[in-house]
């Protein structure tokens, strides 16, 4: 019994692409050398597309490169944690970011340069700032328009939202940032920054029960907080919730919190 012939690797990449025509006519022109050429120029031209599609719809914005970024700014910051989140590991694992610290240390820096990464990679990414993904939200005047400007937050693999913490909300607002989070809950990855410690977040979010809820929702495995205060808190705060977020402080002045039992299990936090 004869096996069949493997596909040719060059016919499946013009698949791939759609050139029906030329696959249609492939026994005769397969061989042809100018077919290469063809389908790499074909290739280079709808991957250069994309990724300029990605970069508008993202609303990245523009942003200084993590290549220019000033390491010595804060005075300590866990710059390997920072790099490895660079690799986008966290994105196949369906972990979330939080980068957590005062105004003016880089966070939002930090957090464009990750989606741009991913970007880069080939993800779907949407960026917006707290206030006006949840204004936004709170604008539709139907269950089926939410529903709908919903799926714009939940469906990307990457969902950037910056600036948690600047401005207070009311319930409404509580209720629906938990939706979005709840949604992509060990589904699809969030990168977020802050200037609260989450035992803070109920003055950003006054008389909601929703606030509460984020903690288990949301988890920890690895906290690096700024200062004392911040890093008291904060630690606090991851000590109990599950394991799903990584935190990432960068402020001027800070600790460093990590789990005394091994990566990923809960444990009691030391700074």
């Amino acid at each position: 019994m004869t096996s069949k012939p493997s596909p040719d690797p060059l016919a499946q990449r013009a698949r791939r692409l759609g050139l029906y025509g030329l696959l249609a006519r492939w026994q005769e022109l397969g061989d042809q050398p100018w077919v290469v050429t063809l389908i790499e120029s074909e290739e280079a031209e709808r991957s250069r597309r994309s990724l300029e599609r990605r970069i508008r719809t993202s609303k990245v914005g523009r942003f200084k490169s993590i290549a220019d970024f000033n390491w010595s700014w804060p005075d300590k910051i866990d710059r390997p944690l920072i790099e490895e989140l660079m690799q986008l590991g966290f994105i196949e694992e369906a972990t979330n970011v939080i980068l957590a610290g005062p105004n003016g240390v880089g966070k939002s820096t930090i957090a464009q340069n990750i989606v741009h990464q991913a970007l880069l990679c080939g993800h779907t990414v949407l960026c917006a700032s707290a206030s006006a993904m949840l204004n936004d939200l709170a604008a539709q005047d139907t269950s089926t328009a939410l529903a709908r400007r919903l799926r714009r937050y939940v469906n990307p693999a990457v969902l950037l939202i910056d600036e948690v913490g600047y401005l207070s909300y009311d319930s409404r607002a509580a209720d629906l940032l938990f939706e979005v989070v709840s949604r992509r809950h060990e589904q699809r990855s969030i990168v977020l920054t802050t200037n609260k410690p989450f035992a803070e977040w109920n003055e950003v979010f006054p008389n909601s029960s929703s606030v509460t809820a984020l903690l288990p929702v949301s988890s920890a495995n690895r906290c690096v907080c700024r200062s004392p205060w911040f890093c008291r808190w904060t630690a606090w705060a991851c000590a109990r919730v599950r394991r799903r977020w990584a935190i990432v402080g960068s402020g001027r002045r800070f600790a460093r919190c990590w789990p005394s039992s091994k990566a990923g299990r809960a444990g009691p936090w030391t700074c």
